[in-house]
Parts: C-alpha cells; sequence; structure tokens
C-alpha cells in the first residue's frame, strides 16, 4: 500500500507539481499546544528546488502558526492528495523554516517561482522545507473532485496594500506577531521587498 521514497523526482515530482492544493501540518514543542493544519494554492507558489528541497511562498493571511512553530521547532508534514486521477497520497516529513525579505537567500529563492506574481498577496516569507521521510499512500477513500480555478479574491484583497498598510493589517490582528499558543510568529515591522 504504502511506499518510502529516498527523494522527490520523477513520478513523484510529477504528481506533487500537478496539484493544484497542498496541506501543511505543524505543532508548537508544548504538548497542549495547538495542531496547525493549512491548505495552500495558488498555481506557481510551489516549487521543488532539488531531491530533498521543496518551498512555497507565505503569503498574507489572518495568522502565523506555521511560521510561529517552524521558528520554535522547525516540524513539518506537507500532504498532497490527487483529487483527479489515479489514488494518490504523499506526505513529505521534514524541517522547514521562513526565510523572510530581509534574508540574503530570499531573492535567489523567489526566482523559483516566475510563473506567480507575489506583489498582490502580501508576500511575508518563503516557506523552505527539507524532506527527512517522504511517503505515499493509496488514497482510495479520496473523493474525485475538480479544479476550476484558483479564487482571485486573496489578490484582491491584498493588491492594494503597501508594506506600511500590511504591517498596519498585521498589527491589528491578534495572531501574527504571536502564535495562539504565545510563540513568537512574524517578525514586524516587516522589512521591506527586495528590489
Amino acid at each position: 500500500m504504502g511506499k518510502t521514497y529516498e527523494r522527490i523526482d520523477g513520478r513523484l515530482r510529477t504528481f506533487i507539481e500537478a496539484q493544484p492544493l497542498f496541506f501543511t501540518a505543524t505543532a508548537p514543542l508544548s504538548g497542549d499546544g495547538t495542531i496547525n493544519l493549512s491548505p495552500k494554492g495558488l498555481t506557481g507558489s510551489f516549487a521543488v528546488l532539488d531531491e530533498l528541497t521543496v518551498a512555497y511562498l507565505d503569503f498574507a493571511g489572518s495568522n502565523a502558526e506555521t511560521i510561529a512553530h517552524l521558528r520554535e521547532n522547525r516540524r513539518i508534514t506537507l500532504m498532497w492528495c490527487a483529487f483527479q486521477g489515479p489514488p494518490n497520497i504523499v506526505r513529505v516529513h521534514g524541517h522547514g523554516e521562513p526565510v523572510f525579505r530581509d534574508d540574503p537567500r530570499f531573492t535567489e529563492l523567489l526566482a523559483h517561482f516566475p510563473d506567480i506574481d507575489p506583489t498582490p498577496h502580501g508576500l511575508r516569507a518563503i516557506i523552505v522545507v527539507t524532506a527527512d521521510l517522504i511517503r505515499d499512500t493509496c488514497g482510495y477513500a479520496v473523493p474525485f473532485m475538480s479544479y476550476d480555478d484558483d479564487r482571485d479574491l486573496h489578490a484582491k484583497r491584498f493588491t492594494r496594500e503597501d508594506d506600511a498598510s500590511l504591517d498596519a493589517y498585521f498589527g491589528k490582528k491578534e495572531h501574527i506577531a504571536t502564535s495562539i499558543d504565545g510563540l513568537p510568529g512574524l517578525p514586524l515591522p516587516l522589512p521591506p521587498t527586495p528590489a
């Protein structure tokens, strides 16, 4: 049923890159902390960097739980499901880090996402994940669902923001600078977007 892979390549890489949606799961070290599970989409916002490393763009939102958990302990699992075609579920268990806009690696990493303009989405960070365990399972119980298109609401909402107004927006949100469990989240104020 399930298989373990040494690297993200071939059929596995093709499957991952073809999915319009994936999920991230993180948790704090505290046993009574809040586990976070988030859907991620937007065509072009995910990239396979090499056979053991993937990355995705982290856009403006109402919280920063993934960033907070990664800053504390770096543990993360990514999951893709086949909602069309042959059944399949792929999980990448690994360690990740948020690369913020003032990090010297930011501009080079951003070049891996040529098919998306991050400007209208309030790009906060690039999440880089190194795989420790790569597995797939059958996905027999995952339903068939059709993908129609990306929603345009995120870009419509955040395209009118600049760094100053994004800082003000994030400052009003309870769980951006600090997670639900009180961990450090997104560093504010945001560093300027690299030129």
